[in-house]
């Protein structure tokens, strides 16, 4: 995905800084940057490396492309509801993530170098309190 600074936009397209932001609550952003990653054309994704061993400033930078963070931010309704960047720091502010509950998603040391997406949407769900109806959904996600 390319990306341009607001004053490069201007200069080859018409742009509007006055949409009004798709309001979601927190519950809602976490099921939809879910859905994104059940969608995603690529099945495993990167992590970030120690993010708990960051200094506070480095951690909320941190981003790469590729990330479970970089597909939501690719998502244009979740762009549209107000995330700004694909970092760490955003996606906690975002999302209104604990360092704890983002780490659980995105770090190194609980997936190695590559993540499933499907975990990720998994793990995204069970904190947004989703419960799946049906017999066998239950069973799956008791056992996923």
């Amino acid at each position: 995905m390319e990306q341009y600074a607001l004053d490069q936009l201007k200069t080859i397209a018409k742009v509007s800084t006055t949409c009004k932001r798709l309001d979601m609550t927190q519950r809602e952003r976490l099921e939809r940057w879910a859905e994104s990653l059940e969608h995603s054309p690529r099945p495993y994704l990167k992590t970030l490396h120690e993010t708990e061993y960051q200094p506070m400033a480095d951690r909320l930078a941190l981003r790469d492309d590729g990330t479970p963070i970089s597909v939501a931010f690719a998502d244009p309704i979740l762009r549209a509801a107000g995330m700004e960047n694909d970092s760490y720091g955003e996606a906690k502010r975002f999302f209104e993530l604990s360092d704890e509950q983002l780490h659980d998603l995105v770090c190194f040391c609980h997936f190695g170098e590559r993540v499933s997406a499907a975990v990720v949407a998994r793990r995204l769900r069970k904190m947004a309190g989703y419960k799946p109806s049906g017999f066998f959904a239950q069973l799956r996600a008791f056992f996923g």
